[in-house]
């Protein structure tokens, strides 16, 4: 599973994939596929936010938690969906905050959020894969373990990163990050469950551009093209 990742990424993960949980791990996705279950993301996707953003470029951290279920949705970017799938809840709500929050923001007719990526914002999900229409399904199997360690891997190796955590499963991450060099924005999770308690009027767009200019870094063109 390691051999297509990042230079970078693999030159700090690439131990990971020898210990005993990702081992069985592997051994678990096999047993999904050989069980005729069809898993989400594909492959080739499943390290997308890795290989997207690489170690060495990552300056903003939004975690999520699960792959989407459906079909066509995942594609390996946390929130984001591939073209000409219908945009999700959560990131209905996202746009709707983007648009009070950063001048010229415009809701695109897509949930492509790869332009994002490209510029240094490392969408990861806790889980990187999950049972097609099973919500959940590959949780607590391993892959939490691996995602804590890229987290502990940027907060011990980079700085000044800002994390954006959602909800309370992603800000219980803020555990893992050194405060102390990194910056930990929080609010509620952008689902219609919760974000008008804290997520719409948390201003993290707009505030995490302002601490990478403070550290001298080009801000996040949030605008996402048509």
């Amino acid at each position: 599973m390691s051999a297509a990742l990042e230079p970078g990424w693999l030159a700090v993960l690439e131990d990971e994939f020898q210990r005993d949980y990702m081992l069985n791990l592997k051994s678990f996705l096999s047993e999904e596929k050989q069980n005729g279950s069809t898993v989400y993301p594909k492959n080739a996707d499943i390290f997308n936010a890795l290989n997207t953003t690489p170690f060495d470029k990552v300056k903003v951290v939004i975690l999520g938690q699960d792959p989407y279920h459906g079909v066509g949705q995942a594609h390996g970017l946390s929130f984001s969906v591939q073209r000409g799938v219908a945009i999700p809840p959560s990131l209905k709500n996202i746009y709707k905050e983007l648009e009070t929050d950063i001048e010229g923001f415009k809701s695109p007719s897509h949930g492509h959020l790869t332009h994002w990526a490209e510029q240094g914002v490392l969408l990861l999900n806790a889980t990187l894969t999950v049972r097609a229409a099973t919500p959940g399904s590959h949780q607590n199997r391993g892959w939490e373990i691996f995602t804590d360690e890229i987290i502990k891997a940027l907060s011990q190796k980079r700085t000044k990163i800002v994390f954006l955590l959602w909800g309370k499963y992603a800000q219980q991450k803020a555990a893992l990050i050194d405060q102390e060099k990194h910056y930990v924005l929080t609010a509620a999770h952008p689902s219609p469950f919760s974000a008008y308690t804290g997520f719409f009027g948390s201003g993290h767009f707009s505030k995490a551009n302002q601490l990478l200019i403070q550290n001298n870094m080009v801000p996040i063109d949030w605008i996402l093209p048509s």
